[in-house]
């Protein structure tokens, strides 16, 4: 993988990052604050879920 497959990737995080703030900012602020009150453990539990989403869909996509 080169830099400028890095660079798309991390563009597209950006993009799809921004667009639920300024979609929904109300909605979004609300899911912030619910998710500043969660302890360590469900936050990790949280973000073990979005990699393992993350590495599904990557395989997904490059084994089609």
């Amino acid at each position: 993988m080169g830099w400028q497959e890095i660079f798309t990737a991390i563009s597209l995080v950006l993009l799809i990052e921004g667009l639920i703030p300024f979609i929904s900012p109300n909605t979004y602020r609300i899911f912030i604050h619910k998710m500043s009150k969660l302890n360590d453990d469900n936050l990790r539990i949280v973000g073990l879920v979005s990699i393992i989403l993350g590495l599904i869909l990557l395989f997904l996509n490059n084994h089609n």
